[in-house]
């Protein structure tokens, strides 16, 4: 009844199968493997698109070398104040971009909104010596408060972003997540909006460890092999990354394990809705609720034995995944319930 997180749950048995395969007989080390180069033309078919696709094993890595790119040590990646790259990643995107700054927008339900991003951008002083030099804008999808960015909120944003001469990059830890919630095509929401880059997500979605940083703008592709290797994520063996990477998005893996994440948290958000004592934070879009609770609701939910995290004093987060079951969703639910009498 673990509802901290999607990184909690273990590897999908498809996944789990393929990295099985891949570790009979030998296969050329460094990315040179069969797995890997046939990414190449399975992401590319998958985006709609010729995309060049690098393999690395953790989201802060895909994000932080993404970045890392696209912006010099002056310059300045505009994101939103909850993203992940700016609370959760330990200064990787400043490390890896060798000082780059991190300027923080507001927008609710975690997303930036293009005339606020605008507005900023147009008073950094680009061309000034004495300020960092706007370089690129990183997008969340889903964000870090489970809401979605539409094909429309996307391609606005990118016109600021093409307007003045920036970079578009997308975290799309949960992308999965959003584009069932979106019902769309991947390409919808990535290069056709005006994304640049975009941190492919897998570990959250059934993968054990695997991410892939994909270039739909293929000649800013051409450094990223320094910065991957120079950070430790050329994997010897890289079979064993690319592996899961072809098994998750073979016969719409990816899309089937999301869409039960998806329609377990949108279960567990109707029956909470039907609870006086809880209030919504955030519209549930994908597979991450926050409500607030009665402390007592809380605790009472702890000691049964439910697992969660608290997001403040009176707020949990919840999280649903490729695995979760529907009678943890109604326990869950049942007991807030009889809690909040």
């Amino acid at each position: 009844m673990n509802f901290c997180s999607d990184n909690a749950t273990g590897v999908s048995p498809e996944i789990m199968a393929a990295i099985a395969a891949a570790n009979c007989g030998a296969a050329m080390s460094y990315g040179d493997d069969e797995y890997t180069q046939r990414l190449q033309v399975k992401f590319s078919d998958l985006f709609e698109t010729p995309v060049t696709v690098f393999p690395v094993a953790t989201g802060s890595a895909a994000n932080a070398l993404a970045l890392a790119t696209v912006t010099p040590p002056y310059g300045a990646v505009y994101c939103h104040a909850q993203s992940h790259i700016n609370l959760d990643e330990c200064g990787a995107p400043e490390f890896f971009t060798g000082g780059a700054k991190l300027v923080t927008l507001t927008g609710n339900h975690a997303k930036i909104e293009a005339e606020t991003l605008g507005e900023i951008v147009d008073r950094a002083g680009a061309g000034v010596v004495h300020h960092v030099q706007p370089a690129a804008v990183s997008i969340t999808q889903a964000t870090e408060a489970g809401t979605v960015y539409h094909p429309a909120e996307i391609a606005q944003i990118s016109e600021v972003v093409r307007s003045h001469n920036l970079h578009l990059h997308m975290d799309g830890a949960r992308f999965a997540n959003a584009v069932v919630s979106l019902g769309c095509s991947p390409a919808d929401i990535t290069w056709r909006a005006g994304v640049d880059i975009l941190s492919f997500g897998a570990t959250k979605n059934g993968a054990m460890a695997a991410e892939a940083v994909v270039f739909f703008n293929q000649e800013l592709a051409k450094t990223f092999p320094f910065y991957r290797k120079r950070s430790g994520h050329l994997f010897s063996k890289m079979r064993f990354l690319s592996a899961q990477l072809e098994a998750y998005i073979t016969d719409d893996l990816w899309l089937k394990n999301a869409t039960h994440a998806n329609k377990m948290a949108a279960k567990l958000a109707q029956g909470l809705a039907g609870v006086e004592k809880v209030k919504f934070c955030h519209p549930v879009e994908a597979n991450e609720i926050f409500v607030q609770l009665p402390e007592s609701v809380i605790a009472a939910v702890l000691a049964e034995g439910f697992l969660f995290y608290r997001w403040d004093n009176s707020t949990i987060r919840l999280v649903t995944a490729f695995n979760t079951k529907e009678e943890d969703v109604n326990a869950f639910v049942e007991a807030v319930k009889r809690y909040s009498v």
